[in-house]
């Protein structure tokens, strides 16, 4: 039903500095792998198999990672090694990739909106890689999906967070329609835990209405100066209905030192025991 999914990838990466200087975040491995293809095999999990990503200066990296290289390929034909590209090669067989630059940093609804050209007029996914997600039984964007195909309208994914951490996030508040989504009133981004109405907050993914493009283009700058998706987001509650989903599974925040070797720790153990069984 939905088949496009969206990758802000513009971003600077300053909490990785020096790593991230001349290597986008969305490539940094986390094991043997990179944060994108996580979300991009998230996605494709979702049914989204055309992948639309925004870039910016400096990340050449993610489309040489999603198309072939002739020059490893020959080089490890017929060794044990060439087995290591096999989720790769499944990703480049079964998705097409897209790519649009975001040209200034105006915040995630700016690059949003930058995006529209790779989405056109249909509902679409949205992942932000470094919210990395292991999802209980289904992923975390096909749990959505099932309730997109329920509801029809935009959807965040939330989670409860502590509340002295709500200022990093947008808060949701609003009604339960059923176990796990909330028709949202209201949302807050950043606010102080003193003013925020409830300590569910947003993750990086998304499933949005084709009209969030011209919301967007209607919203003024928000903090920071930025257009933020969830001021956005406000904007189309009041209009229509928006939903928040409380996700079954994990989120690392690999946009943070912390996150990232917690998510290293966690894939690892997993990796060890594939080893293991080999």
């Amino acid at each position: 039903m939905i088949r496009k999914c969206l990758f802000p990838a513009a971003g600077y990466g300053t909490r990785f500095l020096p790593a991230t200087k001349s290597m986008p975040k969305e490539m940094l491995p986390i094991v043997d792998k990179p944060l994108i293809q996580y979300g991009v095999e998230e996605a494709m999990a979702a049914g989204m198999n055309n992948i639309g990503i925004v870039t910016g200066r400096g990340k050449r990296a993610l489309a040489d990672h999603f198309d072939v290289s002739y020059e490893l390929e020959h080089q490890i034909s017929g060794t044990s090694k060439e087995g290591m590209l096999k989720c790769i090669r499944k990703i480049l067989n079964e998705c097409t990739f897209s790519y649009t630059r975001q040209r200034e940093m105006k915040g995630l609804g700016h690059a949003i909106l930058t995006g529209e050209t790779l989405i056109g007029q249909e509902p679409f996914g949205v992942i932000l890689a470094d919210d990395l997600c292991v999802g209980e039984g289904d992923g975390v964007l096909a749990q959505m999906a099932k309730i997109y195909a329920k509801y029809r309208c935009s959807i965040v994914a939330i989670e409860e967070v502590p509340h002295d951490e709500v200022h990093k996030y947008g808060v949701i508040d609003g009604s339960e329609l059923e176990d796990g989504v909330y028709v949202i009133s209201d949302m807050v981004e950043k606010p102080s835990p003193e003013d925020a109405p409830t300590n569910l907050a947003i993750i990086g993914r998304y499933i949005l209405t084709p009209d969030i493009f011209d919301v967007i283009r209607e919203t003024p700058p928000g903090r920071n100066g930025e257009i933020q998706i969830t001021d956005a987001l406000q904007i189309q509650a009041k209009r229509n209905m928006v939903l928040a989903y409380r996700f079954k599974g994990q989120r690392f925040d690999c946009g943070s030192v912390h996150g990232f070797v917690k998510a290293t720790n966690h894939f690892y153990e997993i990796w060890k025991q594939n080893e293991e069984q080999v």
